[in-house]
């Protein structure tokens, strides 16, 4: 149940003061979400993964502290609550041209996450009061389940109107996972602000899913509040705006007639969703012909089993796939340039000779602002129990490191700088730099990045068994002191891995100089190009760039 403390909304903590910032105009082509339950996972962790993919954003980790209801003033997010008890929230600014702030999981293992599917124009509203990251913000400052977060958005949404678009949010707590769908009805009228319409289905235990800026949810069952709650108005309001008609024979289905898919959205979005499945199951042999717009084939299904227990690890590695080893590999090809770079440059489609072409649009790419790994683990105190996995920018050249719950601040370097001008200080920065400098030269550079990733975050893996022993005893003798330690554990691991980037990135710099790749010995061997680039070359260039053989002349 809510807390009775807690029936009216904290809106206030994030409206009114200049702090909210518009994805709607940004957010095209952007994140991607895999839900894994517990009966899913080797260790009974409930997980989901998120990457805030946006061009332009510049994140801040922080941390909103719990409110007993007093006032208080935070000098950095200039963020006055209402008089109302809250939970402490760890979550991120993303910063643009103006800046707010987005959590991710509270004191009580819920973590809340999303991904923008859109859907038509004309069902945005153009009033209301809430965008995604209020709602999921004040949220995680009220719930602490996750069938009770969906109880709070939907109230929220009905008290306080929905003015972005449409949205997938995953929520998941210790024991449950659960996939929220909401859209706008298109109300233009000031007097009539609340409009939306949403459905939230809970996982089934021991199975998967995930989506990607489409809406995944088809049919779903009408008399089952165990396993699906949605508006009272879902289906009267299609009816009522000719989007299903009853006598049609067809079953309602969210996603058909709030956001049907069309080629752009099969392509670049369920082809994501195809490629977390074919990795995590590929038994199931699960075709990639949807995604590629063949007519009459069949969507993929909304969740699966996998055919092994996923670990954190198999996740962390998941949201790093840019189609390896597929026909889409984006390592491949001549667009891939000589090295291998899996990065195209935007706009994601575009049009030549009368003719329209799209890039592939993998899970890991270039305009993440950061990413993560959630676990919500039962049987565990909820400071020890709640761990964020946070990586900056680019999943795929970033390093995951885990936060605790219990953490209450951050250090400098995970809250400093901004978009606008390099600071080395600021490890946003630092991993966008080694990130760029990769992918001129991928496969020759990112080795060396791999090797650090891999290293690093084999370590924390390898010390979490002793470092929540020694958080388990402490809970037991000394509480405080628990938060402490594992406050403190968490801010060195953001502090070793900005200083272990800081030096890859000086490090690289001067290995891969000039073209050349520079020896332990100071020589500058030459390493050319592939082979199979080459030939490509010759085919375009071949009579320019030809050395014709000269004969040898008789003495």
């Amino acid at each position: 149940m809510i807390n009775p403390f807690m029936k009216k909304n904290l809106i206030s903590i994030l409206l009114g003061i200049g702090t909210t910032f518009l994805f709607s105009t940004q957010q095209t082509d952007a994140c991607s979400s895999l839900l894994v339950t517990k009966g899913a996972s080797a260790d009974g962790s409930c997980m989901i993964t998120y990457a805030a993919d946006s061009a332009g954003f510049f994140a801040w980790l922080d941390v909103l502290p719990a409110s007993d209801g007093s006032i208080y003033q935070d000098g950095r997010s200039a963020c006055l609550p209402a008089s109302l008890p809250t939970y402490k929230v760890l979550g991120f600014y993303a910063l643009s041209r103006v800046k707010g702030f987005q959590g991710i999981m509270n004191e009580h293992q819920l973590a809340i996450t999303e991904t923008t599917f859109e859907g038509p124009e004309e069902l945005q509203n153009t009033v209301g009061s809430l965008e995604y990251t209020e709602l999921i913000t004040i949220t995680l400052q009220q719930a602490r389940t996750a069938r009770e977060a969906v109880q709070v958005m939907a109230r929220e949404i009905e008290e306080h109107g929905y003015i972005d678009l449409g949205e997938s949010f995953s929520i998941c707590d210790p024991n449950e996972v659960w996939v929220m769908e909401v859209i706008g009805t298109g109300s233009r009228d000031p007097e009539n602000n609340k409009g939306a319409v949403w459905v939230a289905m809970r996982v089934p235990d021991g199975q998967i899913t995930a989506h990607a800026n489409q809406a995944r949810i088809r049919e779903f069952p009408k008399n089952d509040p165990e396993n699906c709650l949605y508006s009272s108005n879902i289906e009267s309001f299609a009816i009522e705006t000719g989007r299903y008609d009853p006598k049609s024979g067809k079953p309602f289905s969210f996603t058909d007639v709030y956001s049907p898919a069309d080629i752009e959205a099969k392509k670049f979005c369920e082809k994501r969703v195809w490629s977390f499945f074919r990795r995590i199951a590929p038994s199931l042999n699960l075709s990639e012909d949807y995604a590629q717009g063949v007519e009459g084939t069949e969507p993929y299904p909304w969740s699966i089993k996998p055919d092994k227990k996923l670990t954190v690890q198999d996740v962390m590695a998941l949201t790093r796939d840019r189609y390896d080893g597929t026909p889409y590999d984006m390592r491949k090809g001549l667009d891939a340039g000589p090295y291998g770079n899996p990065v195209r440059n935007r706009p994601l489609t575009w049009e030549l000779d009368g003719e329209k072409y799209g890039w592939e649009r993998p899970i890991a790419t270039q305009q993440t602002c950061c990413t993560m790994v959630t676990q919500s683990r039962a049987g565990m105190p909820d400071p020890v129990g709640g761990l964020v996995w946070f990586g900056w920018d680019d999943a795929g050249t970033s390093c995951y490191f885990p936060l605790y719950t219990a953490i209450s601040e951050v250090p400098e370097c995970a809250h400093t700088g901004g978009p606008a001008y390099f600071d080395r200080n600021s490890s946003w920065w630092i991993f966008n730099f080694v990130a760029n400098y990769t992918y001129g030269r991928y496969n020759e550079v990112f080795p060396d990045v791999q090797k650090l990733q891999q290293k690093l975050e084999n370590q924390f893996i390898q010390l979490q068994p002793v470092v929540e022993k020694a958080a388990l005893d402490l809970h037991q003798t000394d509480p405080e002191l628990m938060l402490t330690y594992l406050n403190d554990y968490s801010n060195a691991a953001i502090n070793k891995v900005h200083i272990q980037w800081s030096k890859l990135a000086t490090d690289i710099i001067t290995k891969f100089n000039d073209a050349y790749v520079r020896s332990p010995y100071g020589k500058f061997p030459k390493t050319g190009y592939p082979e199979d680039w080459l030939r490509s070359v010759v085919k375009e260039k071949g009579n320019q760039l030809h050395l014709p053989k000269e004969e040898k002349k008789e003495n």
